[in-house]
């Protein structure tokens, strides 16, 4: 699943193409891939798109009317994209047919009046599209209970986020309403990077050892964001391009090889329900 780094490197990239774009139609394709909570999607016709941002391993879609003037009524103004498994953005020209897993097409106008479409495809279809107002992503559970993004938040509120955890350190990284936008691949390697065991418990931490952890989160996050994220299966960003930072792993998918540090063979073990891979001598 795309997390923080590939989300933002798919909105960076996908920015360019639909910035100031104006939405003149929308459908879907597979009635599945439209979040429950959501608006029709006929309800972005007319909306323009103000930026292209991020929200843990949400994309978003910021609108706004086409011309900058009041709202007269309720209308979206955000489209939340989850991308789950196998979700992908791009855009093509006007002309380009769907193809056979395309779940959604937006239609958009560019200032310079070129029309071009906006394809989300999801060859597993766990992926989500939502069109929201500010009441539905409070009613959304998900929105609401998100946890703060790694990139922003201080040691003294990462610590409190930590205080009194009783489940093991990888399992609290990976819990969304703790902190957004963490995985499989960061948890393990920011894990490694601070010479943290994976099984410890959350709690259980000094507070140099918390600081170590936040800084380790924030540097893998970073240089992965700078190699355009990790391309393990499916993922691409919004040019088509695959990712570079998987050529970086320390340790995620590696169980069984030499460990970077101290050349020992690396574990591969379960910590809540996930495949984790963890050195035994450096990570304590």
């Amino acid at each position: 699943m795309p997390e923080l780094p590939e989300v933002e490197t798919v909105a960076r990239t996908l920015r360019p193409q639909v910035q100031e774009c104006v939405l003149s139609g929308a459908e879907v394709l597979r009635a599945s891939s439209l979040h429950p909570l959501s608006l029709p999607l006929a309800a972005l016709t007319g909306r323009r798109i103000a930026d292209v941002g991020r929200r843990g391993k949400l994309l978003l879609l910021h609108l706004a009317p086409p011309d900058g003037t009041p709202e007269s009524g309720p209308a979206p103004d955000m489209l939340a994209v989850h991308l789950r498994m196998t979700g992908r953005l791009m855009t093509c020209p006007r002309s380009t047919p769907p193809g056979p897993h395309t779940r959604c097409i937006f239609d958009l106008r560019a200032p310079d009046g070129d029309a071009r479409r906006l394809f989300f495809d999801d060859t597993r279809a766990f992926g989500l599209v939502l069109a929201a107002t500010p009441e539905i992503r409070q009613a959304w559970d998900f929105w609401r209970e998100l946890g703060p993004e790694p990139l922003e938040i201080g040691a003294r509120t990462f610590a409190a986020l930590l205080k009194g955890r009783g489940a093991a350190l990888k399992a609290v990284l990976l819990d969304q309403k703790v902190i957004a936008g963490i995985g499989n691949i960061y948890a393990d390697e920011s894990l490694f990077q601070a010479g943290l065991d994976p099984r410890r418990k959350a709690a259980g931490l000094s507070p140099a050892q918390s600081r170590c952890l936040l800084a380790a989160l924030k540097d893998v996050l970073r240089r992965s964001i700078a190699q355009c994220g990790s391309s393990i299966r499916d993922y691409r960003d919004a040019n088509g391009d695959v990712g570079a930072f998987q050529n970086s792993f320390a340790v995620y998918g590696r169980g069984g090889a030499a460990c970077v540090r101290c050349g020992r063979p690396l574990e591969k073990i379960r910590v809540a329900g996930r495949a984790t891979v963890f050195c035994p001598h450096c990570q304590k």
